[in-house]
C-alpha cells in the first residue's frame, strides 16, 4: 500500500498545479486606465477633449467620472494633456499634446 501512496506522490509532482490550487491574482496598475485613454486621444481628431467626450467616447476603463478625472491627472502629470481655464469650476477641458512617437507611453515625456 506505501508504494502505491509513493508512486501517486511522484506522478503527481511533475503536474503543474491545477486552477483552483492557483491564485491568480494580477496587480491593478493604476497607469493601465491611462495608457488605454492615452492610445485612444492618439485616434481622437480633435485637438481638446472634455470629460463628457471621453465619458461617451473613451475606452471602457475612464467610461466614469472619477476614473476619467484621474486617468486625465495623470496624463496631465506626464505632459500629454494641458488643462484648459473654463468659465465653469465644475467644468474639465484639455489641449491634446501631439507628439511624433510610434507607440506612445504614459511615462514618456
Amino acid at each position: 500500500m506505501e508504494k502505491m501512496v509513493d508512486l501517486f506522490k511522484r506522478l503527481n509532482a511533475g503536474r503543474p498545479p491545477s486552477p483552483t490550487e492557483k491564485k491568480i491574482e494580477q496587480p491593478h496598475n493604476d497607469l493601465e486606465p491611462a495608457q488605454k485613454l492615452l492610445d485612444w486621444l492618439q485616434r481622437w481628431t480633435k485637438d481638446t477633449v472634455c470629460v463628457r467626450e471621453i465619458h461617451i467616447y473613451g475606452p471602457y476603463a475612464t467610461r466614469d467620472r472619477k476614473s476619467a478625472i484621474a486617468a486625465t491627472r495623470i496624463l496631465v502629470k506626464n505632459g500629454w494633456l494641458t488643462p484648459i481655464k473654463m468659465r465653469r469650476y465644475d467644468a474639465n477641458k484639455w489641449q491634446i499634446a501631439r507628439r511624433l512617437i510610434v507607440q506612445p507611453n504614459v511615462a514618456q515625456t
